[in-house]
């Protein structure tokens, strides 16, 4: 019932915003003075009203980030918050996996490509280790959709997650928040601007996100506690500083600091908590209760530290912009990754077929990142920018498998070390034709290599290595049009060519395979409109997209190895919409929704399968003992064909600068499948949450106080399985609820 209301409610939504274009010429402007305010964004690399973008882009401001993050949650709340974002992980709180228009990569190894880059702060976090970074003191963030090849470089051919944090400025500002909840939640965040001199100031920022143990290990190994809760805590404690110093006005420099000490649960992998048959979660699944016999806890530990310096120049007719990026870190961890007791007795709902724990022993991650920019200033009818990058990273991972039963010393171990770089120069250019129309083209040329070493240290095969390099070059464009109609609508078309460099996989030695680079083209078009005399604002783009040798993870059927693969080509295409609306009577509302078919295209590609214990509906082809699916016509992997969002914000002013404030927010996704093969039990249908949150706000004296739930309805959403012979799922954030604190000075 929940899920019919909340796509009625969505669809109303759109409905609603898409009224108003109908009524913009109409609309009488004495009879509503409030109205949504423009966006700024620098989705191509400089400031510019979001009308203005030719393609596909949405901005998630501060006060939608301090919601959603209540109550303790990390980047993975960003799913479905904007039209075709998806984001999940098998890595609890860290390397997240993001996907846009149904592009992404499950894989849940350190070493794996995605085709998603996130940047923040100008500095690409290219590995998926980095990419989890939490999200404190944020300005703004924006998802670019579609291939960003020229400005932002390799591995985005789906798209950019672009994160800035609030910088130094002349005045002396800051916040504090303070939030309290259920499960003893504990979020404290701050960040203090402070002008040092007339030519310097400083941003300091921080973050504590805490939570208690709340799941009972109930098998009671010997790593458990007996008469207390054992997993279900992190503490995640993050830190930032910037330092402006701007000497001139033509000279100025961004000095930043970050780190990052991270301890907390991973992912709890639940044995048999689906039927066969089925892909509903079933009795045997409890919120609170684990029986796991190893993976001590399925403990993780990440330290992050960065540095980046970013220069820039003002000649007068063009700006001439440095930025130097470093990035460090070492991890550990470790999983129950069966999620059950194989030694139960065969009636025992926790019992697997075998034991599976493996986890990291150690990583080390060293990444560096150069760029030189040379852009045109002002608004003259031709505008330009050149420049040239670096990337080169080096990570080394040790892994260990366990004997599943709570022993120290792992039966095998492994040892890789990747070496990756990149190097690429880029130019883009726009002229305006006429005061309508503006054209934009873009071009970049990358030259990509990575070098994998490895070897088994303990355990079978004795001495097993492997060494292989893959390399690549590549040309990415991007070519588009922007019309503006009037002063309220501007059209736009695109076709942009997108690249995602070859990729190497071999944590589970002797197992090493490889992927040839994957290119795409892609096709949209779409609209930008302000309605209703600025109190309504509504996108639309139509996409099609093709990918040639689409790279692909097969993990796992029965043995959890990780196994590269190309298919011939991957298919998507669809329709997204967002907006925003002033409703009147201090009620305004936004929503987005998004349909994304994707469908993989070689008949002769054959992946391996889970036990008998599931229903695979695609053709079985035996290879010698071995089932294996045909995957040709299946969509891709956690690729939800639908997704949508919706929040409604009420404000009532109770007289001096005081008001009352209420919101709720939903997000959707879809019939999506999370493996590449098609299963009953593994295909999903529909996810959603809920979030609300009210209370009181005092803007003279920077004062609020609210109130907030957080999955509201306590959905049980299965985010993630392993394909072993026992049916194992992970699942979504339970419910938390709390009090907030905020003071702005």
């Amino acid at each position: 019932m929940l899920r019919s209301v909340f796509l009625v409610a969505t669809v109303s939504g759109i409905a609603l915003l898409s009224a108003g274009a109908a009524s913009a010429q109409t609309a009488s402007p004495a009879t509503e003075t409030t109205g949504v305010d423009d966006i700024v964004v620098t989705a191509q690399r400089r400031s510019e009203n979001i009308r203005e973008v030719p393609f596909a882009v949405t901005a998630l401001n501060t006060q939608t980030l301090k919601e959603i993050s209540a109550g303790g949650a990390d980047i993975l709340s960003l799913s479905a918050r904007v039209p075709s974002l998806q984001v999940e992980s098998s890595n609890g709180r860290y390397a997240p996996r993001f996907y846009i228009r149904g592009l992404g990569n499950v894989d849940f190894d350190f070493t794996a490509s995605q085709p998603v880059s996130v940047v923040l702060d100008d500095v690409v976090l290219e590995s998926v280790y980095l990419k989890g970074f939490p999200l404190f003191d944020v300005q703004q963030l924006e998802v670019l959709r579609g291939p960003q090849g020229t400005l932002f470089g390799r591995n985005t051919p789906a798209g950019v997650i672009k994160i800035d944090s609030v910088k130094p400025s002349d005045d002396f500002t800051g916040f504090g928040s303070l939030t309290y909840g259920n499960l003893g939640s504990v979020r404290a965040e701050t960040g203090v601007t402070m002008p040092l001199t007339d030519t310097l100031s400083m941003r300091v920022s921080g973050l504590w996100n805490h939570r208690d143990d709340w799941v009972d290990n109930a098998y009671n190994a010997s790593f458990a506690d007996a008469d207390g809760d054992d997993l279900g805590n992190f503490d995640d404690v993050a830190a930032r500083v910037h330092l402006a110093w701007t000497p001139t006005d033509r000279l100025s420099t961004l000095l930043t600091l970050q780190a990052r000490d991270y301890d907390g649960t991973g992912t709890m992998n639940r044995a048999n908590s689906l039927t066969k048959g089925s892909n509903e979660l079933n009795g045997n699944f409890d919120r609170e209760t684990v029986y796991y016999d190893g993976g001590r806890n399925n403990f993780q530990k990440q330290k992050t530290t960065s540095q980046s310096l970013r220069v820039a120049y003002d000649f007068g007719a063009a700006t001439l912009t440095g930025i130097i990026g470093a990035y460090q870190g070492s991890s550990s961890g470790d999983g129950d990754i069966d999620g059950g007791v194989a030694s139960a007795s065969a009636t025992a709902s926790y019992k697997t077929p075998f034991n599976s724990e493996s986890g990291t022993l150690s990583s080390d991650l060293r990444q560096n990142t150069y760029e030189l920019r040379l852009a045109s200033n002002g608004d003259a009818r031709l505008g330009w920018q050149v420049g040239a990058f670096y990337w080169d990273e080096r990570i080394n991972l040790v892994t260990g498998t366990f004997n599943g039963v709570g022993g120290l010393q792992p039966t095998k171990v492994t040892d890789i070390t990747q070496k990756s770089d990149s190097w690429s120069v880029f130019g883009q250019t726009s002229y305006r034709v006429t005061e309508a129309l503006k054209l934009t083209a873009g071009v970049r040329y990358t030259d990509d290599s990575r070098d994998y070493n490895g070897r088994i240290v303990t355990g079978t095969p004795v001495g097993g290595q492997g060494a292989t390099s893959v390399g690549d070059e590549q040309v990415s464009w991007d070519v588009s049009a922007l019309y503006e109609i009037n002063d309220g609508l501007n059209l736009f078309a695109r076709v942009a060519k997108g690249y995602r460099g070859p990729s190497i996989q071999g944590r589970n030695l002797p197992v090493l395979t490889t992927a040839d680079s994957e290119t795409v083209m892609s096709y949209e078009t779409g609209f930008k409109a302000r309605l209703w005399d600025g109190r309504a604002r509504l996108n639309g783009t139509a996409y099609i997209y093709e990918v040639d040798d689409m790279q692909f993870t097969a993990i796992g059927g029965a043995d959890n190895t990780n196994r590269l693969i190309n298919a011939d080509k991957g298919e998507g295409h669809g329709v997204e919409l967002d907006g925003d609306i002033y409703l009147g009577a201090g009620f305004s509302l936004s929503a987005g929704a998004a349909w994304n078919h994707t469908e993989i295209k070689d008949s002769d590609l054959l992946v391996a399968v889970c036990g008998s214990n599931c229903t695979v509906t695609d053709p079985i082809v035996m290879v010698g003992t071995t089932r294996r699916a045909k995957i040709d016509g299946n969509p891709f992997p956690q690729a939800p064909e639908y997704t949508a969002n919706l929040t409604l914000n009420y404000v009532l002013p109770l007289g001096d600068d005081t008001e009352f404030f209420a919101s709720t927010d939903w997000v959707m996704q879809k019939d999506f499948n999370l493996f590449l093969y098609e299963s009953v039990e593994f295909m999903q249908d529909t996810a959603f949450e809920g979030g609300l949150r009210a209370g009181w706000r005092d803007l003279n004296r920077g004062l609020e106080a609210a109130a907030y739930v957080r999955n509201v309805t306590d959905e049980e959403n299965v985010i993630g399985a392993i394909d072993f012979n026992n049916l194992t799922t992970f699942v979504n954030e339970p419910r938390t609820y709390g009090v907030q604190l905020t003071k702005r000075f």
